[in-house]
């Protein structure tokens, strides 16, 4: 049973990311992702102008007619949602945790991939696989997957990055979506990613919190790593201490950056203080006119 204030969250949530897809994202997504290729539709006659190329001739012999092969887009494709609820997503300065920003993202992309017939999947992960959903059609499966972002109660605290997509690429089968939403904090996923990439079209949508990327000048703060439970003092009247904290962060930032462009992987910034509908639109623009 969902309690009443989770169903209301939920349905709030529904109605305004499916009238952001109706109006502005539906279009998008299919411009940017276009399908996994070209697969034959049917035959019919031959008529003026058609490619001689596509001619079928054993259909045309039997028929004593000249019919042609009709080709369409194989639009249907698999859409894995790969998101991190380790410790660190339940961090959020600006009104809206982390996890819950990953929840409206994941919500726009299911309802846009249904829209467009592909089906949707979920894998919740930590430092192991904490839920995983089958990939399906429909409404009813998005918002179970949405419900499982909002109710799921992750075992561990800490990030695999790396086994994550280890475990997707043992499940997915067909060339697929593979769509992870992380802040990335882990280290060694580099060679799981470049094999992910060169097996399907894959994204990397990076939360950021502006709290995690600057201190402000309040005297000795204690910052607590959500993952591994670790505490460090730090005064945060000394400038030194927050530039030091900031370049540290910065540093973190460019190396996501840089791996995710050497595994050959689409990156997305998505940060809690900013409306995420923006990056996403600039991002399937930039695809379709990639692609």
């Amino acid at each position: 049973m969902i309690p009443d204030e989770l169903f209301e969250k939920i349905h709030r949530l529904e109605v305004r990311t499916r009238g952001v897809v109706e109006n502005v994202f539906g279009g998008e997504y299919q411009s940017a992702f276009k399908g996994r290729g070209i697969e034959f539709a049917e035959v019919r006659p031959y008529q003026v102008g058609d490619d001689v190329r596509n001619i079928d001739w054993s259909v045309s012999a039997r028929m004593d007619e000249t019919y042609v092969k009709v080709y369409e887009e194989e639009r249907e494709q698999p859409v894995m949602l790969c998101v991190d609820v380790s410790g660190s997503e339940n961090f959020g300065s600006q009104g809206k945790l982390k996890r819950e920003v990953a929840a409206e993202i994941c919500a726009v992309i299911a309802f846009s991939a249904v829209q467009n017939n592909d089906t949707v999947g979920l894998l919740l992960f930590s430092d192991e696989v904490e839920r995983f959903i089958r990939p399906a059609k429909g409404r009813r499966h998005v918002l179970r997957c949405i419900r499982e972002l909002f109710t799921a109660e992750p075992a561990s605290t800490g990030t695999d990055v790396g086994g994550a997509v280890r475990r997707v690429l043992r499940i997915l089968r067909r060339q697929s979506i593979l769509v992870l939403v992380s802040d990335f904090f882990d280290d060694g996923y580099a060679p799981m990613l470049r094999a992910a990439s060169q097996r399907h079209d894959t994204v990397g949508v990076e939360l950021r919190d502006p709290r995690e990327e600057e201190l402000p000048p309040v005297g000795l703060v204690d910052l607590t790593d959500a993952e591994t439970g670790e505490t460090v003092t730090l005064d945060a009247r000394d400038p030194a201490a927050r530039e030091a904290f900031a370049a540290a962060v910065e540093a973190r930032r460019e190396q996501t950056t840089d791996l995710l462009r050497r595994a050959g992987v689409d990156h997305v910034v998505v940060r809690t203080d900013a409306d995420y509908i923006e990056p996403l639109i600039t991002f399937f623009r930039r695809r379709a006119q990639r692609g």
